[in-house]
């Protein structure tokens, strides 16, 4: 929050808003041109895309915080501040380093076999989160611009892919340390160069931001401390045990292959806590090996969508929305997607293997 301030009073924030502004005016027609929650939603994208959980926060509170003033009924959710924490909650990641770096300790044979999967899958979550709340909006995502930027992304995307296929497990995890890092460090320097070139109090504008930081932190306690004591009363309940062995039975029943089954509270978890979902993917691996069927799907849903439930509570708790309107639904709409696609591909990639 600190280098956000500097950002803004640098004009790093707006410049990242006119960049943007083409593609965002039609994702978010309500938002004036060039407005700095433009450049605040951008940042937070950029550090889910490199699995930067610590630094995506504060940039999501900053953007919600951006879109509040915008919204004439304090308590009741816009429809720019839905179909952010739609985006952001689909989890759109390039390069999953934090699961990646657990079956590497779960001792994988091959650690980043899941990479493909795990972008294939979170990218189709996206474009499912964002479909989903267009047409709850009646956003026409067949204009010129979105097509060009769902274009560009896939592109680059695709890219990437290509690239991380040609590297053996140990360089792609030099590589993804080497991008995420990397890019961290860049933009952290370039904020402060910016401030320089502005002749702006460094300290002072970065204290100011702390301290907003700080506020906010405290205004988010009891909606994080309600989300926490239901999500140990779910698991300690055995409430999922209960869910994941009917769903097996019912599969069984049916005849049908039952090996996804075993990596589905993972799925469960995840839309709670991420956590809990890291919890529960370790968990199978232990269980079962990181290298089985049931170890690969549990990562492939740990990359698939971002903690619902916690996005919901915190953010929105944040800046005292009370009436999330549609935005549970939708985003959990948009979870579900992710575990139907998580199942699909990783019987594609992973079928053979028990």
């Amino acid at each position: 929050m600190g280098f956000l301030n500097i950002a803004e009073k640098a004009g790093g924030i707006r410049f990242l808003s006119k960049i943007v502004g083409p593609f965002f005016s039609k994702l978010f027609p309500e938002l004036p041109k060039g407005h700095p929650a433009m450049g605040h939603m951008i940042m937070n994208f950029s550090a889910n895309l490199l699995n930067l959980d610590n630094a995506a926060t504060p940039f999501a509170i900053k953007a919600m915080e951006s879109l509040q003033e915008l919204n004439p009924n304090k308590e009741r959710a816009s429809n720019s501040q839905i179909m952010f924490l739609c985006l952001h909650a689909s989890g759109l990641t390039l390069i999953p380093v934090s699961i990646i770096a657990v079956r590497a300790a779960a001792k994988a044979q091959s650690p980043t076999d899941i990479f493909v999967p795990c972008l294939i899958v979170t990218f189709i979550a996206t474009l499912a989160a964002m479909t989903i709340v267009s047409i709850k909006q009646k956003i026409n995502l067949f204009q010129p611009v979105i097509l060009g930027w769902i274009a560009g992304l896939s592109a680059i995307i695709a890219a990437l892919v290509f690239y991380i296929t040609t590297l053996n497990a140990d360089r792609v995890q030099v590589f993804s340390g080497i991008l995420s890092n990397g890019l961290l460090v860049t933009v952290l320097l370039l904020i402060v160069a910016g401030g320089v070139y502005k002749k702006i109090n460094l300290f002072d504008a970065f204290i100011d931001g702390a301290k907003g930081g700080f506020e906010t932190a405290v205004r988010i306690i009891p909606y994080l401390v309600g989300l926490l004591v239901a999500i140990s009363m779910l698991r300690t309940s055995g409430t999922f045990d209960v869910i994941v062995n009917g769903i097996k039975n019912l599969f069984i029943a049916l005849g049908t292959d039952t090996r996804f089954v075993d990596g589905l509270p993972t799925a469960f978890i995840r839309p709670l806590s991420g956590a809990g979902g890291r919890g529960m993917m370790v968990d199978t691996m232990r269980i079962f090996g990181p290298d089985s069927f049931a170890g690969r799907l549990s990562s492939i849903f740990q990359s698939s969508s971002d903690t619902t439930f916690y996005v919901v509570a915190v953010y929105f708790g944040a800046v005292g929305v009370k009436n999330t309107r549609y935005a549970v639904g939708a985003m959990l709409l948009a979870d579900l997607v992710g575990v139907i696609t998580s199942i699909i591909i990783a019987y594609l990639f992973f079928g053979n293997i028990q």
